[in-house]
């Protein structure tokens, strides 16, 4: 298996879109550990420690990925990720008809 099929396979496990921030990571993990935790599970024993397990391994891949990941600070990309808001300001800015 190469390294896109595994994070691909984690991915889904932890139930996440193919574009995820760390938080909707985290929140799934949290969701899907105590989903599983044997002390909670209502499956068989067997099947709550093996789900626990694929959870935690999935987890791993997951933020072993993002703790390599280049991120990129460039203007273009930065843009890229503007709040409605910055966007307009950008735009418009102080314009009388349509700036703040």
């Amino acid at each position: 298996m190469n390294k896109y099929q595994e994070i691909t396979e984690a991915r889904k496990l932890l139930e996440l879109p193919e574009r995820a921030t760390m938080e909707e990571i985290k929140v799934n993990y949290r969701n899907l550990v105590m989903k599983w935790h044997p002390d909670r599970c209502k499956e068989t024993k067997g099947k709550c420690t093996e789900m626990t397990a694929k959870t935690v391994a999935a987890y791993r891949i997951i933020i072993d990925y993002c703790n390599h990941y280049r991120f990129s600070f460039s203007k273009e990309e930065v843009r890229n990720h503007l709040s409605e808001e910055e966007w307009w300001f950008e735009r418009f800015g102080n314009d009388p008809l349509w700036g703040n």
